[in-house]
Parts: C-alpha cells; structure tokens; sequence
C-alpha cells in the first residue's frame, strides 16, 4: 500500500476533500489532557467524523467537533444490534508525521462486517481518506510516549427510527479518536471456559459485530470475580480447540513453534495484529503453524517443559503476556520475565510503527503535507 498522500492516494484524496465538510473546533480541550498518565478509552480528541447512508449512498459527511449524537429510542441498532466496529491505531514517526498502522486491512475487515450484518459497504474516500483528513486535523493529539498511541475508532449503526425486524435502510458512520496508554499493564491470567461459548461455525464470530462482545460480557464478569482477567474461549462444539483470548488472539511458542487458531471455521476475528505477529515471529525464525489447537496440547506442552509462552494479540492491547491459565484440575503458570519471542516481537512491532526501524511490509500509512 502507498504511504501517504501522492499516487494511488491522490484521488481518494481529492474526492475526500470534495466530499468531506470540515468545521473546526473554537476551543481546543488538548490542555485537559495528560499525555504522561494516559488511560485507555478515556479521552477523544477534538474532532470526529460522521457521515449518514440514505438506502443509496453515504452523504453529509463531515469532520466537526466531538460531540454527543441525537438518536431516536426506535433506533433499530438498540433493538436488533446492527452495529460494527474497528480498533485502529495511529503513531509519530521519529519527524512528528502521524502514521495509521495498516489502515487497509482494517478497512477491509470494516466491509466483510458490514456485509455479514446486512449493512452497506464504506467506500473508500470516506474510511481511508476521511480517516486521513480527521488525524491531520487532530495531529497533535497523537501521543509520542513509550507504549501510547491515538486510538482510531471507526464505526456504523443502523439508523432506522423503526422497531419492525428487518434490515435498516438507513445507517450513520462515526470515527472518534482517543490519546491512550497500555491497554494491559501487567500480565493476565485467563480461565478457560468451557460453558459459555463465543462463536459457532456459521455465526458471525468473524465479523466486529458489536453483539460479539456483549455476549461476553456476562462470562467474563464472572471469571473476573474469581480473580482472572480475561476468558481464553473455546470451540462450541468438542469444547477444547482454542478460539480467542478475551477480545485478542492468542499464540502459543512450543518448543521453536509459535502456533495460532486458523480462521477457517469463521468463528475467530482475523486480526491485523495477530497477521504482523505471524509475519514477525518468521522473520525471527520461528515455524509458524496456524491450525486448530487444542488445550490438551498446552497441557501436554506444559507438563514436558516446552511450553514456552503463551500471549495474546489485538489493537488495543498489541501484545499481551499470559502468566496464567486455569482449565480444570490444570493451574498452568509461566514466568513471564522470561518471555524472549513476545519481548522480541513487541520491539520490532514498536520499532516499526513508530519510524525507528524500516518498514518492509509498507504497513504504515503516512498523514504527510
């Protein structure tokens, strides 16, 4: 992919520009912020963009101050959960030009959402280049500080004012951006859950339906009051092949293996970071095997001392060491300070999308004037 404005880009560029209404701010609120104690999900940048689908085409899109949205109490997105969503995020190179990490796949994934739940597809000039003209407007709010970045959030509702089942006509598409820190600080301990299931083969665990994580909601709390962090799902079928890791991916080095869920049963998010991760771990040397895995093979792997680590992978969280994982008679516990391939894959990933080490992989979309 091209990484900044010129080329292929210049027309997408155009078009946003053409099709994009921009009303700035009058007031910054950057001065509330403290960029040295960030939080994640807790503070949004000046300005957000919006854009509404008639049962024809998107229209009225604009980039304008943040701000609350009006919405009918017969929004069908209440009532039947057309709702989809992305996680993005942009970093500083090492010259204070803002760079969205691998904007493309995100955008992609967006549409094969967006059609699974029966909602339009986004085009192009108003996902890539609307998200473009939204972080040079709010650039300075991309943080440089160790583990930080502005988190993108993309993403569309049914807006029908009708409480009939049926597909919405009508559709609002939002993104809002957040400065945030560490999604995780500290290694997690996941139960994993064999009663409660995630995805089944055929369903829409493969999409960022926003209904995914409300169903996992319930499950999770209740493994948080026993003292765990996250749930590590399995399959809802023979209940022991691996699926994800709370809202992440999971890996898991084996000897000089790194193994990870294939998607193939469409039940399991294809993630943008789990794909850098696949990319870097053979770049470091490891065999990477993406197939179905099961918890019996942690177990075995675990009692013959090849279990090297286990850790979990998305937007928000990066890269998420696991200390411990708790399956039935099973208390698996790993020392993370010993955790080498996660360590190693952290830095190449850090270094890359902040600009200190080359890109080979043209993963950075650069917000270049």
């Amino acid at each position: 992919m091209a990484v900044d404005y010129t080329g292929v880009n210049a027309a997408i560029m155009e078009t946003a520009a053409k099709q994009i209404k921009v009303t700035k701010t009058t007031k910054s609120r950057i001065a509330e912020v403290d960029f040295n104690n960030l939080v994640f999900g807790k503070k949004y940048a000046d300005h957000m963009l919006v854009a509404d689908f008639d049962g024809k085409e998107w229209h009225s899109a604009e980039v304008l101050p943040f701000q609350h949205l009006s919405v009918s109490p017969s929004n069908a997105a209440w009532h039947y959960g057309q709702a989809i969503f992305e996680g993005i995020k942009a970093y500083k190179d090492q010259e204070g030009h803002p760079m969205i990490f691998r904007p493309y796949d995100n955008y992609e994934r967006f549409n094969r959402s967006a059609e699974r739940m029966g909602m339009p597809a986004i085009p192009e000039w108003l996902f890539i280049g609307g998200m473009s003209m939204l972080i040079d407007i709010d650039r300075d709010w991309v943080p440089t500080g160790e583990g930080c970045s502005l988190y993108l959030r993309p993403f569309m509702i049914a807006a029908d004012e009708f409480i009939g089942v049926r597909p919405s006509d009508t559709y609002k598409f939002v993104i809002i951006n957040s400065p945030s820190g560490a999604y995780f600080n500290k290694p997690i301990k996941l139960l994993v859950q064999d009663k409660y299931i995630r995805a089944f083969p055929g369903g829409v665990g493969y999409a960022k339906a926003a209904g995914n994580y409300g169903g996992a909601m319930y499950p999770t709390m209740q493994a948080r009051k026993q003292g765990y962090d996250q749930i590590l799902w399995v399959d809802g079928m023979e209940h022991k092949y691996l699926q994800e890791c709370g809202t992440m991916n999971v890996f898991a080095i084996i000897g000089n293996k790194a193994l990870t869920p294939d998607l193939t049963q469409g039940t399991i998010l294809a993630g943008v970071t789990r794909a850098s991760v696949m990319t870097l771990l053979e770049e470091i040397g490891l065999e990477v095997e993406e197939r179905p895995v099961s918890i019996d093979e942690l177990v075995a792997a675990w009692k013959s001392g090849t279990l090297r680590e286990v850790f979990g992978t998305g937007t928000a969280s990066s890269v998420a060491y696991v200390d411990q994982l708790d399956y039935k008679e099973h208390l698996i516990q790993l020392d993370t300070s010993r955790y080498e391939v996660g360590a190693e894959v952290i830095r190449r990933l850090d270094a890359i999308r902040t600009g200190k080490a080359a890109d080979p992989h043209s993963w950075n979309y650069k917000i270049d004037r």
